[in-house]
């Protein structure tokens, strides 16, 4: 006899199940079970999955969930009074498909209206969705065995006979198999009960974990989920009998009460939920007039066809279209265009930037014909089969970009147009993945978040190189130490590979967005979240599924992306930005895109800011295969992927580009498929394009293939392959070239990415690289604006464009915005938004009060702006910043004048608000209301000495995050160009060879290793390029600890781990520091004197120049380098003179001489 678990949690019991789906299955399996129930707390997050799993491996899945039930109303908030519980448990199963529907409601309600701790519903909600639901009496926090427990044997018997009425013949007592205090009291009187009222019982085990010696690990996740020490006494510990029992282990807690179990396999006799595949799409408002949503389509995308390409239609456009709208009015998705144009109309409509296109979708003719993409799929040979195939119809997929800051308010169009009810986010799980599971295991056995932060740094996790907890214990030297040595070590790294991977937390998907034909608890499980970034007003609770984007896929629903693209706001920013300063509306190419200088920019390396290309890699790419057409962007995009470059392929393509490799075709019908690609088959389509013109196939079966060769299905490859190769050799081509082919298809195809997508991201970055070309100013403005607050971004382009000619100059009170502004050709000024301490209401204060004219003094701003908005912090950001130099004075003379300013100016604004005036304000003129104080007597501001250049500089990157006016290291700029054989923003390509930087640290982060007890450091530096972290061991830190200090200009010298070489972002690992203050008095650098035959010296000025050398006396050698005339250069170097490589000498000696003739060298260079 077997038996049935009708009370089991899986890992979506958050970090209180730690059953995973797959594992539960196995045991089922395992003990001959016919079915197994998941009963997760308050939610059905496991059921789709769990259904689709279990079926195939031929185990009834029973849908349930142990459900939260309010003792009163669960609208009430609070504990109905004191000592009673806020909700007890309840087990609900459903028995067929009306069940499972009530399931939903019931698990969907009790978030959207009985959310109190926990997702509550209550005894009216049971009452109104009772139907198709068998119901048990749950565990010991269960209604009726609280009763029981606490004696108050009427109240049980109440309960039970008022469960037993609503659900007739469908509710049971349950009894468990484990050894929890009370349990065994608590069956007895439960069978006591079910005598007395004749009601059946069944046995379960309320099954946390899978095997018994799970129950350690199961103890830890219960401690990360509470929050608490595993030594801690008074926590919540559960039995270690909560395991997935075999069925004569359960039998053996109810000797002589075999019915306990048979009753399990009755109930799961009677369990029957079927799902039909359907496909659930809203119906889309329709115009009066318009009798369907095909008729409807079809014009929309008929007179948008005619403005894309003129009326009447050339004919392959009119062939094309007329195929695309039979399909997609066929197979019943018209709807599903109307909405989505709909929606894209009316973030356009309301200014708000959409991409090009994205995925698939940009192969369609009808989308671009209703503007849902801006990319023509005839130019590029796009395949419309790719993207919806009319032959394996399912839901078309069109993922949207939006202006990354105005994404929400396109979501709540969607939710205003269909009703808030039936639009969705979709819920995401984050789980303990291998760094998070050290983190949070440690954390619960008493390691020291630095003992658990270095141990989970020693695992790698980058997005092309990550292992698993365990993998990590057997291929790292590091942890495979720590694990064979220390006992506290090689608990924690056990426990984390029993935990690692399980779901942790919810989330909210970046991106998704369902839309339902009605209600979205009606088709799915719901539960609500904080609308922080879902286009929500704040305060309010969104809805979000409780399916995850796949389940909701088989499910049937209607999903989309709508993602936030922060490169579509910079484009808008910097047309903007030329309208305003330029009067120019720039409209950027749809088609084409042939703008040589463009590609001269591309191709030279400028590639900062451009859409996908910024990489180090993708940078070299370019300049390797000299770009020079929208196809080598198109084909750059998608071979910088993993498997194209692991298969060396963008090496060939550039070798055959260049003409270093002869470009051959097997045959030569694939000339005309290939050549954009020089024989290389980059995209799916091509495949498809193979498969159609050799094997005589249609474009539909030809996609078929390519999902094939993508899934990496050895079968269904070799099944649709062989289709191939039969058919192509049955039209006459050679079999081994055909053979040949389909190796090649196998291989490469398995690469090829999506054309589609790869050509509209490539229109994206057209488009960014055209601006940066053609107005560099106004896009490198909106590049900065769009990274306010990332330190390292900032910097980045503020070098990016330095390098570019373009002056970034500090924040001004008279000229800056709250962004960044351009204000000539070459100028950008600093934006106030980036200023830390001065927030939205004072910039907004300080902007208004600037249209009635320029802030002459500091006085005049202070009495200008709304005092109870700009505070004494705000202005002291504002003068440390830079913001107030063009208010006279100096820095340190404008903060010693604040109080008095701002005392003045509350003074003036408190008598303006009462309506009296100042007398002495009057007769100085500067009373409110006389145009800002403008013809004021000036204000004397203290006499105080200037700060320091350092103390300018340190002050500027505490409040910008960065220097802005100047640079520690600007004084050592030549020897930076000397010495350093990379910079900062270059680190983490990994390098055999040493590498050389000119720094100065920013912070130092010291650490104690514990496995030598050894000091270790993490110094973040920064140079000209950017910002970065980098390592020093415990061995190079003991020796050049001494002479790291912030703000102090270095030379670093160091190399990356051999074990980092397949790493992403590789670090940097310091092993030697030089001073630059010592580097010039060492004799390294030398000062070289130009001078020739051409440049008319009187003895006179030499003897001055003789007399400056001796003035500066010091260690560096003088080198005089002599010019003939005939292009030959002579050298000497001084015998007798040394000197101080100073910027004194330098600025003496190029003042005699010229800028141009004086400089410093290497010694010898």
């Amino acid at each position: 006899m077997s038996f049935v678990h009708l009370h089991c949690h899986s890992e979506y019991s958050l970090l209180d199940g730690a059953n995973r789906i797959d594992d539960l299955i196995k045991r089922a399996q395992h003990f001959e079970m016919p079915a197994l129930a998941i009963t997760d707390h308050g939610n059905m997050h496991a059921a789709w999955e769990f259904q689709e799993k279990a079926r195939k491996a031929g185990i009834k899945p029973i849908l349930g969930m142990e459900a939260y039930v309010a003792p009163g109303d669960r609208r009430q908030r609070g504990r109905p009074a004191p000592g009673v519980k806020p909700y007890y448990h309840l087990v609900l199963l459903a028995r067929d498909i009306v069940g499972y529907r009530n399931l939903v409601k019931l698990t969907s309600l009790g978030y959207t209206e009985g959310f109190y701790t926990k997702p509550r519903i209550d005894r009216e909600l049971l009452a109104q969705y009772s139907e198709g639901l068998i119901v048990s009496s749950a565990c010991l926090a269960g209604e009726v065995a609280s009763h029981l427990m606490e004696d108050r044997v009427d109240q049980a018997r109440e309960a039970a006979a008022w469960y037993a009425e609503l659900f007739k013949g469908r509710y049971h007592l349950e009894v468990q198999a484990h050894t929890s205090e009370g349990q065994a009291i608590l069956n007895a009187k439960i069978l006591s009960l079910a005598d007395e009222l004749s009601l059946p019982v069944v046995a379960t085990n309320d099954a946390h974990f899978l095997k018994h010696e799970d129950h350690d690990a199961h103890d830890v996740l219960l401690c990360i989920g509470l929050g608490k020490d595993r030594n801690d006494r008074d926590r919540m510990k559960y039995d270690d009998g909560l395991y997935f029992k075999a069925p004569d282990e359960i039998r053996t807690f109810f000797p002589g009460r075999e019915d306990v179990l048979t009753n399990t396999l009755a109930i799961a006799d009677a369990v029957d939920v079927q799902f039909a595949k359907k496909y659930y799409v809203p119906s889309f408002p329709l115009p009066e007039g318009v009798a369907t949503e095909n008729d409807m389509l079809v014009q929309i995308a008929t007179d948008g066809a005619k403005e894309r390409y003129g009326d009447p239609l050339p004919a392959n456009v009119q062939e094309r279209l007329d195929y695309e709208l039979g399909v997609i009015t066929k197979t019943g998705y018209a709807g599903y265009f109307l909405i989505t144009a709909d929606f894209i109309k009316a973030a356009r409509d309301r200014g708000i930037p959409v991409g090009p296109g994205r995925g698939s979708a940009a192969g369609s003719l009808v989308a671009y014909a209703t503007r849902i993409t801006d990319v023509c799929p005839l130019e590029f040979d796009l395949l419309f089969e790719r993207f919806l195939n009319p032959e394996r119809v399912s839901m078309p997929d069109v993922d949207v970009d939006f202006c990354f800051e105005r994404r929400g308010e396109v979501i709540e169009y969607v939710r205003q147009k269909y009703g808030k009810d039936s639009v969705g986010q979709i819920v995401t799980f984050g789980t303990m993945k291998s760094r998070a599971a050290i983190k949070d295991v440690g954390r619960t056995l008493g390691f020291t978040p630095a003992e658990t932060d270095a141990l989970a740094k020693l695992i790698p996790n980058a997005p092309n190189f990550s292992l698993t907890v365990k993998e990590a214990i057997e291929q790292v030297p590091e942890v495979k130490a720590f694990y064979k040595n220390d006992e506290r070590y090689r608990q924690l790294l056990d426990f984390a590979v029993k935990l690692e991977g399980l779901s942790r937390h919810t989330g909210v998907h970046a991106a998704g967005v369902v839309i339902a034909p009605g209600p979205l608890d009606e088709f799915v499980p719901i539960c609500t979240q904080a609308s922080k970034g879902a286009g929500g007003d704040g305060d309010e609770r969104v809805i979000v599924t409780q399916y995850d984007m796949t389940a909701l896929e088989k499910a049937g629903m209607l999903k989309m992306d709508f993602l936030g693209l922060t490169t579509l706001t910079v484009i808008t920013d910097t047309l903007r930005n030329i309208k305003e300063r330029l009067g120019k509306d720039v409209v950027l190419e749809e088609r084409g895109f042939t703008d040589e200088k463009t590609y001269q920019v591309l191709r030279a390396g400028r590639t900062g800011g451009v859409f996908q290309f910024e990489s180090p890699l993708a940078t070299d790419v370019l300049k390797r295969m000299r770009c020079d057409r929208f196809d080598d962007l198109v084909a750059s995009n998608a071979l910088l992927r993993p498997g194209p470059l692991d298969a060396g392929m963008h090496n060939v393509y550039i070798r055959r580009k260049r003409g270093e490799e002869p470009t051959v075709y097997a045959l030569p019908e694939l000339e005309p498929i290939l050549s954009n690609t020089y024989g290389v088959i980059t995209y799916q389509e091509q495949v498809m394009r193979i498969a159609q013109v050799l094997a005589g196939i249609s474009l539909a079966e030809a996609d078929v293939l390519r999902k094939a060769v993508g899934k990496k299905d050895a079968e269904l490859i070799k099944k649709e392959l062989g289709k191939f190769t039969e058919k192509a050799i049955a039209r006459g081509y050679s079999k081994k070239i055909i053979e040949e082919l389909a190796g090649q298809i196998e291989t490469f195809g398995r690469y090829g990415f999506n054309k589609s997508h790869s050509v509209a991201y490539s229109v994206v970055a057209y488009h960014t690289a055209y601006l940066k070309t053609h107005y560099p100013a106004e896009f490198m403005a909106a590049l900065l604006s769009s990274n306010i607050g990332k330190t390292e971004e900032v910097i980045k382009y503020i070098a990016e464009a330095r390098e570019m000619g373009i002056e970034v100059l500090a924040p001004d009170v008279n000229e800056s915005g709250w962004r960044f502004t351009v204000i000539g050709d070459k100028r950008i000024r600093f934006g106030l938004g980036a200023i830390r301490n001065v927030g939205k209401g004072a910039i907004d204060s300080l902007l208004a009060a600037r249209t009635e004219g320029a802030f002459p003094t500091l006085h005049d701003l202070c009495g200008r702006v709304d005092l109870r908005l700009c505070n004494k912090r705000v202005f002291e950001a504002l003068v440390a910043a830079g913001a107030c130099d063009t208010l006279g004075g100096h820095r340190a003379q404008l903060l010693g004048a604040l109080d008095h300013a701002i005392s003045e100016a509350s003074l003036q604004q408190e008598e303006a608000e009462r309506g009296q005036g100042s007398l002495f304000g009057d007769l100085m003129g500067d009373a409110p209301g006389n145009g800002g104080g403008n013809n004021a007597a000036p204000q004397m501001l203290p006499n105080i000495a200037m700060w320091s250049e350092s103390e300018r500089l340190q002050r500027e990157k505490e409040l910008l995050g960065f220097y802005i006016s100047g640079h520690p290291l600007e004084p050592h700029r030549t020897e930076c160009e000397l010495f350093a054989t990379s910079t900062v923003a270059k680190l983490g390509t990994w390098t055999a060879e040493p590498v050389t930087i000119g720094v100065v640290v920013t912070a130092i982060r010291k650490q104690i290793s514990k496995r030598t007890g050894a000091e270790f450091a993490r110094l973040t530096v920064e140079d000209f390029s950017g910002s970065s972290e980098v390592l020093v061991f415990p061995e190079a830190w003991g020796v050049i600890a001494e002479r790291v200090r912030p703000d102090v200009p270095l030379l670093l010298k160091g190399g990356y781990s051999r074990k980092d070489q397949d790493v992403e972002g590789a670090t940097f690992i310091v092993n030697e520091v030089t001073r630059f203050a010592e580097l010039r008095a060492s004799g390294d650098v030398a000062v070289a004197i130009d001078l020739g035959v051409s440049l008319d010296l009187s003895p006179a000025m030499m003897d001055d120049v003789r007399a400056k050398v001796e003035s500066h006396e010091g260690s560096a050698p003088l080198e005089v380098r002599w010019l003939d005339g005939n292009g030959k250069v002579v050298r000497f170097r001084s015998k007798s003179l040394r000197v101080t490589a100073s910027p004194a000498i330098l600025s003496d000696l190029r003042a005699l001489l010229g800028a141009d003739r004086v400089r410093l060298v290497r010694t010898g260079g």
